[in-house]
């Protein structure tokens, strides 16, 4: 069966947990899942349990969350050294379902360009399922997917002042 690629992006809440909710069902179903994650380069909470789990790989190629300042040359080396182990990955077929967690951030912050991430999609084995997520996906990724999801923050406690929460947010 051909997979689909799927586009998780919006300025709201979920779109990574979305993802992984969409790893564990796949590996229930007894998937391989790898997760790539773009730009973050922290250590969150989800990292610790989905590590726990058979058949989920997951790497980051971040190297900091650099999201409020502006990416140094070793974020971009860094992220398209990534690009590169993830294209031939999603080739081989190993996985039944990649996510590129944030890719879409890449793109707009230009580690790495929109027609780089599409050539690494599109010459992946039939089979591969593709999630990307991040805000700002690109004109050209939304028209390419399958399948694009957009979540619309109506309301956020962040703007009451309220931090990142261990378990909840990181």
């Amino acid at each position: 069966m051909k997979g689909m690629v799927h586009v998780y992006t919006g300025k709201g809440k979920g779109k990574t947990t979305a993802a992984f909710g969409l790893a564990i069902r796949a590996v229930g179903a007894g998937k391989n899942v790898y997760i790539a994650q773009f730009v973050k380069g922290m250590k969150y909470s989800e990292l610790k349990s989905l590590k726990k789990i058979e058949r989920i790989e997951i790497k980051q190629y971040g190297l900091n969350c650099f999201i409020k300042g502006k990416a140094e040359e070793e974020d971009i080396n860094a992220a398209r050294k990534g690009l590169e182990e993830v294209a031939k990955i999603l080739k081989s077929g190993e996985y039944e379902l990649v996510i590129l967690d944030e890719a879409n951030i890449a793109v707009y912050y230009d580690l790495f360009s929109e027609e780089q991430l599409i050539e690494a999609i599109d010459n992946r084995s039939e089979e591969v399922e593709v999630v990307i997520t991040g805000r700002y996906a690109a004109d050209k990724i939304i028209e390419y997917a399958d399948l694009v999801t957009e979540m619309k923050e109506i309301k956020h406690y962040y703007q009451k002042g309220v931090k990142a929460r261990i378990g909840i947010e990181k």
